[in-house]
């Protein structure tokens, strides 16, 4: 499929069926990424645009008019965070539904060690295209990762060469050993666009001592805020496997949102509904 160009102007011109599954079959596989926004109440019902970050286009059924400011600023807003379908409020024309579509996330595992491994596995089940970083020759092998789509061997000093690091990044510091984190993560921090997620393994010692360090050398507490170490969710992990799902599992909440609580702890069917008691038979048929 030849590389997509972006939409480049904000159109008049309604776009056509044709056109925009084209468009948005670009978007999935290289990007870059569409939201297509589609009036579902208010006065302007069935009315939809096609909108990525330089330009717009009403869709099809769509009246050659100009694209309302206002939706042009939630579908920037969206396509900026990557964020899930789901339903807006538009002052100028009602409520919206928008959906982004574009490649999927990456998962950028740095440290090809004995974590990686599972976690390579669970990244490519949970739609994300995997890649594997290492110094090392023996363990950055397509071999050790058969569910990466890349696996490349690195100088820790800028590990990041070649690699386009952005807002579709989640980016995972499991080296093996304190320093490589470091320079990794302070590489990382000097660039200009943020990852949608940076994590990095350690005690509770060696992350204190890295953020110091970090500190002294003029990083910003706002952009270590934004690093999650500890990394991955409390669940007890202990095994290299039982550590990748507990830092999995964080991956999805930071992209898809939520609590990281137990669903059990959270809903308390059994004291909201039951305190008096179990219900009359065929109560709940």
């Amino acid at each position: 499929m030849s590389t997509p160009s972006p939409i480049g102007s904000l159109s008049t011109t309604p776009l056509e069926a044709a056109a925009e599954a084209e468009r948005i079959l670009r978007a999935l596989d290289t990007g870059p990424p569409v939201a297509r926004v589609v009036v579902v109440a208010g006065a302007r019902v069935g009315q939809g645009w096609l909108v990525d970050t330089v330009g717009a286009a009403p869709l099809g059924a769509s009246p050659a008019e100009p694209v309302p400011t206002a939706v042009l600023e939630v579908a920037h807003r969206r396509l900026a965070a990557n964020a899930p379908p789901g339903t807006e409020s538009v002052a100028e024309v009602g409520e919206v539904y928008v959906e982004v579509f574009g490649p999927p996330p990456e998962l950028v595992i740095v440290g090809a060690g004995h974590i990686a491994v599972p976690l390579a596995r669970l990244g490519a089940l949970l739609g994300f295209r995997v890649v594997v970083l290492d110094d090392r020759p023996e363990f950055a092998r397509r071999e050790r990762f058969p569910e990466a789509a890349e696996v490349r061997r690195v100088d820790w000093r800028d590990p990041w060469e070649g690699l386009a690091v952005g807002a579709r990044s989640y980016v995972v510091l499991v080296t093996r050993g304190h320093r490589y984190d470091y320079d990794a993560l302070r590489t990382l921090l000097a660039c200009p666009d943020r990852p949608a997620y940076v994590g990095m393994i350690g005690s509770r010692r060696r992350v204190r001592a890295t953020f110091a360090a970090l500190l002294a050398e003029g990083v910003p507490a706002t952009r270590l805020a934004d690093v999650y170490a500890p990394i991955g969710l409390d669940i007890g992990a202990e095994t290299p496997e039982e550590i990748a799902v507990a830092v999995a599992a964080e991956l999805v909440r930071v992209r898809r949102g939520g609590t990281g609580l137990s669903l059990r702890d959270r809903e308390r069917v059994l004291d909201r509904f039951f305190r008096s008691g179990p219900p009359p038979n065929g109560a709940l048929e």
